[in-house]
C-alpha cells in the first residue's frame, strides 16, 4: 500500500486501520528527526514522560487511561485526582474511589489542573473531545507508544508534553511482538522512551 492510502485510515472507524496509519505517521516523523528536521520543541531521549509532568499536591489531576506508574505516584502524593477509564476492571480496589466512567469524563476533565492522556485516544478518536473539554490553563500531557510523531498538531491544541517511544532495533521488537510480548518486554532493550516538550 502507498503511504497516502495507509493514511486514509486516520479517520477510519476500524481501530486496526487507524493504528496502522498512526504507526506510519510515527515512522515518517522518525525519518524527519533522523534528517535533522525539528520544530520549536525539545526532545529528551531515554526519559519517561511522567517524569516531565509536574503534579504538586495542590493541583487536581485527571488521568485518562490507567497508567499504572502515574496512579502509583498519585496514590503516594494524595490530593484531588481522578482516573477516567473505559475498563474499570484494570483498576485496583484502592483506585476505585477515584474512578470516573468514560461517559462522565467531560465534567471532570474541565476541573483538572493537570491532564494526563493515553495515546490510545488517537486510535479511538476521543482525543479531540478530551482536549476541547480541558481548562484553558491546564498542563496537558499525551503519552504512549502511539504518540511518537511530530508534535505540532498536539501543541496547537493545548498539549505541552508528549511522551512516546523510539524503536532502536525493529527486527528484535517485531520478534517479541509476534511472540505475544508487550512494551514491558522490549522498552529499554530494543526501544526507548522519549519526551517532547513545547518550548
Amino acid at each position: 500500500m502507498s503511504v497516502k492510502e495507509i493514511l486514509t485510515g486516520l479517520s477510519s472507524n476500524e481501530p486496526i486501520k487507524t493504528a496502522l496509519a498512526i504507526a506510519t505517521l510515527n515512522a515518517l516523523s522518525a525519518a524527519c528527526w533522523e534528517k535533522g528536521i525539528k520544530g520549536d520543541y525539545r526532545i529528551t531521549n531515554k526519559m519517561d514522560a511522567q517524569d516531565a509532568v509536574s503534579m504538586p499536591i495542590e493541583k487536581s489531576v485527571a488521568v485518562v487511561g490507567a497508567f499504572v506508574p502515574t496512579l502509583h505516584a498519585l496514590k503516594a502524593r494524595g490530593g484531588r485526582w481522578w482516573v477516567i477509564e473505559k475498563e474499570p476492571e484494570t483498576l485496583t480496589e484502592d483506585e476505585m474511589c477515584h474512578y470516573v466512567p468514560a461517559e462522565e469524563a467531560s465534567g471532570i476533565i474541565n476541573q483538572a489542573d493537570v491532564l494526563i492522556i493515553t495515546g490510545v485516544t488517537l486510535i479511538n478518536h476521543t482525543l479531540e473531545g478530551i482536549l476541547a473539554a480541558a481548562k484553558p490553563d491546564a498542563e496537558i500531557a499525551v503519552m504512549g507508544p502511539t504518540v511518537s510523531a511530530l508534535p505540532e498538531p498536539l501543541f496547537k491544541r493545548g498539549v505541552s508534553i508528549v511522551g512516546g517511544v523510539v524503536v532502536t532495533q525493529p527486527d528484535r521488537l517485531l520478534e517479541i511482538i509476534s511472540s505475544g510480548g508487550s512494551g514491558y518486554h522490549f522498552v529499554d532493550k530494543y526501544a526507548h522512551r522519549m519526551v517532547i516538550e513545547k518550548r
